[in-house]
């Protein structure tokens, strides 16, 4: 069971994206597009027979992944995510559209990515983490090549997001949003696809749990800030800022999960 850091009861991590992609699912197969206003928290809980709890954090990963907006007295609607995961393993390519399934990925019948032993949301943490360091800073000095205004204007959706939240749960919902807005900034539809990978095994139950064990406030203060120092590198065209941005946050947060020492 996951342990809620604020104010909140903590739902599984995986109950609340198997919702998620239920609601999803529900609202494509009902002709709903861009702009359509989603039931209500209420009604989507009696229709899914779910606690308006679960249905909350449902929501609240759809909107991190940039599927939903939610708009103060007027309701939820869907909405145009070219920065969102692709569904069946797939990813985005440079205009974000649907790239087709990352080969030898696809979605298991509980909604895990697989392919390879134990599938790539059973990927060692540590053998994801070196990936990541790999590949993540050598990519932003593509991503301050090719990033738009609207790329930079999702990083701040992004952003404040992960200011909002109150748990764990929350702000990791936001951290993956914005790891992969990034990366989709690049407008690379090969490395887009190649990060889907790393994406659909940072939702895997061995990477939650030890990143679960090593959250604490004054750490998400601490990526916040990294956050911070990431995107305005990236916003100032400074190639050589942002890849050391993006180094240092990275072996923090290799640091913290692993228990590294120098």
């Amino acid at each position: 069971m996951a342990r809620a850091t604020g104010g909140t009861p903590a739902i599984p991590a995986d109950r609340g994206r198997r919702l998620a992609e239920v609601i999803l699912a529900d609202s494509r197969r009902a002709g709903m597009g861009p702009g359509s206003r989603l039931p209500t928290e209420r009604q989507l809980a009696a229709d899914l027979g779910a606690t308006r709890t679960t249905v909350r954090r449902a929501l609240a990963v759809l909107e991190a992944e940039g599927q939903i907006s939610r708009e103060v007295g007027r309701g939820t609607f869907l909405r145009d995510a070219r920065w969102a995961p692709a569904g069946d393993g797939g990813a985005l390519d440079g205009n974000g559209q649907a790239a087709g399934p990352v080969t030898g990925v696809a979605a298991s019948a509980d909604g895990q990515a697989s392919g390879g032993p134990g599938g790539s949301a059973g990927f060692a943490p540590a053998d994801v983490m070196a990936i990541r360091r790999m590949l993540e800073p050598s990519a932003m000095r593509l991503v301050v090549a090719w990033a738009t205004a609207a790329d930079f204007q999702e990083m701040d959706r992004c952003l404040a997001g992960g200011e909002r939240a109150e748990s764990f749960d929350q702000f990791e919902h936001w951290d993956l949003a914005l790891h992969r807005c990034i990366v989709a900034a690049s407008h690379s539809p090969l490395l887009i696809r190649l990060y889907a990978v790393i994406d659909a095994a940072r939702h895997g139950r061995y990477w939650g749990d030890l990143k679960r064990r090593s959250a604490s406030r004054d750490r998400q203060r601490t990526y916040q800030a990294d956050h911070r120092e990431l995107v305005a590198a990236l916003r100032t065209r400074d190639p050589d800022r942002a890849v050391e941005a993006m180094r240092t946050h990275l072996a923090r947060v290799s640091h913290h999960l692993f228990d590294e020492t120098g």
